[in-house]
């Protein structure tokens, strides 16, 4: 059991640690956290994403589900993590369990629960999960759940099309990176008035040799398929189809945080209501709303914590820069089967690059990167009390006029630049990230920032 931990999305393991009986624990502890809630023996989707164990494994899932009395909902076939919370909210059931590791390599896999409302499990509930950890057990078997076959696909689609008002009549490339976006996502841009251009939407359970994550490194394919035409947007999902990965003529990668500058403005052209963005995300999220006389809420890095503050404000936008997104009228939970939708419809009125060129005009250049410095995840704690006392007045000659401490520390310059350190929630690393008005500047303030991270490691 000391093996399973619950992170930042869920647990995720090598297969070597991520077996039946480990799964099957997890089972047991969410029955017993529903039992805590009041939802002894209510129904629970068990979702599944296209590696070639989890199908297995959420069929372990939906044993111990039933035999403890719930009846289990399993897809028809493997899924968007979105797609489960989707059917969690429309069906009125008590949570579901999707197996997948997102965007990690193929021997890895990966269990997250998520709660009645469709949006991340919080601490309180994945804290409460791993103090239930044990061998599951069984009613009488005149007791027993029973298994519904469903289709969680076609009412993800009428959703979606619903709330996104989508007249699509262009080429759009759209790459799977063989995960479970494929005939999903690409389907639903068909059914939009899209020609999509299918790029490695086949299963393949080595996802190409690549991992499913849709980063400027991982899409190069897609970014010379947009370049070459006919296609003028291409679309990448990762691994489970949670995030989004966006490819323009001019850009090549759009950087997510462009991206989220982007839809946040068309959105604000149709409607009102604030954004939520992580303490990474840009301060170009802020500048556009101030233009439209709306505000921005920041929250620690995590989408659970992206989706509790939607709710808290009625945000019209949430988002995070590695790529997740939700809008509202939707579940709270980052879906890049949605976004690719939203992305398209918004470059069908003004190209992405038209709009992010505008933005930048209006609102100043944003250059924004990070870089990572190795720590143990037992040191994580004490380097940053460390660095608590180390605060610089001034970093790269300019001065320091504020420290957030939200999440790690994020020092706001004098200039508008600012800089942050971060313990990373999946990995024995910290992260420093950087944002400025030129690459120049940036690498300038990762350099200080990067020195004064080694010095506490």
């Amino acid at each position: 059991m000391d093996a399973i931990t619950f992170g930042t999305d869920g647990w995720r393991a090598t297969l070597e640690e991520f077996t039946a009986p480990r799964v099957r624990a997890v089972g047991q502890a969410v029955v017993d956290h529903l039992a805590d809630e009041g939802r002894a023996g209510d129904p629970v989707v068990v979702g599944y994403d296209a590696r070639p164990t989890s199908e297995g494994f959420a069929e372990e899932l939906c044993r111990v589900l039933c035999a403890n009395g719930h009846d289990a909902v399993l897809p028809e076939r493997d899924v968007p993590t979105p797609l489960v919370a989707h059917a969690i909210v429309e069906r009125g059931l008590a949570g579901g369990l999707m197996l997948t590791a997102s965007h990690n390599p193929p021997e890895y896999n990966g269990v997250k629960f998520i709660p009645a409302d469709g949006a991340p499990a919080l601490p309180g509930v994945t804290d409460a999960i791993e103090a239930n950890l044990r061998e599951p057990v069984a009613l009488d078997r005149s007791e027993w759940g029973d298994v519904e076959t469903a289709d969680l696909v076609e009412p993800h689609a009428q959703a979606v099309l619903s709330l996104v008002d989508a007249e699509l009549d262009g080429v759009v490339a759209y790459d799977a990176m063989h995960g479970s976006g494929r005939g999903i996502t690409d389907a639903l841009l068909s059914r939009a008035g899209a020609d999509v251009r299918r790029l490695h939407c086949e299963r393949d359970e080595a996802f190409g040799g690549v991992d499913p994550e849709p980063s400027a490194d991982h899409l190069s394919e897609l970014i010379e398929r947009v370049r070459e035409g006919p296609a003028t947007l291409g679309l990448a999902n990762d691994g489970d189809a949670d995030r989004i990965g966006v490819v323009t003529p001019e850009r090549g990668y759009l950087n997510a945080n462009l991206l989220f500058a982007a839809l946040y403005d068309y959105l604000l052209e149709r409607d009102s209501g604030p954004a939520i963005r992580t303490v990474s995300t840009t301060f170009l999220i802020d500048r556009v709303a101030a233009a439209h006389g709306e505000t921005v809420h920041e929250t620690p890095v995590g989408f659970k914590w992206v989706a509790e503050a939607m709710a808290d404000h009625e945000a019209l936008i949430g988002g995070e820069e590695s790529g997740g997104f939700t809008i509202r009228g939707h579940v709270r939970e980052k879906d890049g089967v949605l976004l690719a939708l939203l992305a398209a419809a918004a470059d069908a009125e003004e190209s992405l690059d038209a709009r992010v060129d505008r933005l930048l005009d209006e609102h100043g250049a944003v250059v924004q990167d990070k870089v990572s410095v190795d720590c143990p995840d037992d040191r994580k704690g004490p380097a940053l009390a460390a660095l608590e006392e180390r605060i610089p007045d001034a970093v790269a000659g300019t001065a320091v006029e504020e420290v957030g401490t939200d999440d790690g520390f994020k020092l706001l310059l004098a200039d508008g630049s600012w800089l942050l350190v971060r313990p990373s929630g999946t990995e024995p690393k910290l992260r420093v990230y950087a944002e400025a008005e030129s690459e120049e500047r940036v690498a300038a303030l990762l350099a200080e920032g990067r020195e004064l991270v080694a010095a506490v490691v």
